[in-house]
């Protein structure tokens, strides 16, 4: 299944479709440091869509497995029936145009075993029409979580991959090199990893560039297609959105959910600094 979706042909299934076939859409607008999305959402958000909460819904709380680290699966699952998920029922994740929330939710219902989850490209912010400001409150969802559907690592395997295969950190260049880190104790990267920020993969129209610009973009960082590689960033949010950009350009990729937050938290992993994998 294409991860993605766009704003015109999900328009195009909630306008021709009965309110019961219609896939259930996730507005997980979030950002790092930023205000809750909720009132972003009641400003007005695509039809039918259903608020999800990032901080709460989507991750544990903060502390040495990181400051997003995965959720409880009761609490998860929770939410994902509260929004109307079910186990058969298509889900749309979407949120204010950034794509790392988005993404976020993609990945986590993946892994949680869900098969049918596809990112709105471009988000809210590209929607071709009129936004609600009601909010729905769907029928109850039926989906149980499974966890293990797809890989992930942890910070022992995240090494090993820097050594083995290609672990890439999608954070800003500057906090990989170690010259800045506005969020975390320690400024560096996991010896061994690759820069790639995840901006990379937007293009000028805030949408995910074309398959064929990531598959090169990716290739050139030694992420190819049969290759074992990994993503990891601060909180485990924006890797979940280069890990969406590797899937659009036929690369699989593993998540390290703890992320930069869980490594730099123990004093004993090594740091590495500069623009060299280290």
């Amino acid at each position: 299944m294409d991860p993605l979706i766009s704003p015109d042909e999900l328009a195009g299934v909630l306008a021709g479709r009965a309110p019961d076939e219609h896939p259930a859409v996730l507005d997980v607008r979030w950002e790092l440091g930023g205000p809750p999305g909720r009132a972003a959402y009641d400003a007005g958000h695509v039809p039918g869509a259903v608020y999800i909460d990032l901080d709460r819904e989507l991750a544990g709380p903060p502390g040495p497995r990181g400051r997003h680290p995965l959720p409880d699966t009761d609490v998860f699952g929770a939410a994902m029936r509260r929004a109307g998920v079910s186990a058969g029922r298509p889900v749309v994740a979407c949120d204010g145009g950034q794509g790392w929330a988005a993404a976020r939710l993609w990945w986590l219902l993946r892994w949680a075993g869900h098969p049918r989850v596809r990112v709105l490209d471009g988000g809210v912010a590209a929607w071709p029409g009129e936004l609600s400001t009601s909010s729905p409150r769907p029928a109850e969802g039926d989906f149980v979580p499974r966890p293990g559907a797809v890989p992930v690592l942890d910070a022992a395997s995240a090494a090993g991959l820097a050594r083995t295969g290609v672990l890439l950190d999608a954070r800003a260049a500057e906090r990989y090199r170690g010259e800045v880190e506005p969020v975390d104790p320690v400024a560096g990267h996991i010896p061994g990893a690759v820069s790639a920020p995840v901006t990379g993969n937007i293009g000028p129209d805030g949408r995910l560039r074309p398959p064929g610009e990531l598959a090169k973009r990716f290739a050139a960082l030694g992420a190819v297609p049969g290759t074992e590689v990994g993503v990891y960033c601060g909180s485990g949010v924006s890797a979940a959105h280069e890990v969406l950009a590797l899937a659009v350009a036929g690369v699989d990729a593993a998540l390290y959910p703890g992320s930069w937050s869980e490594w730099c938290a123990d004093e004993r992993r090594p740091v590495a600094t500069g623009a060299d994998p280290g």
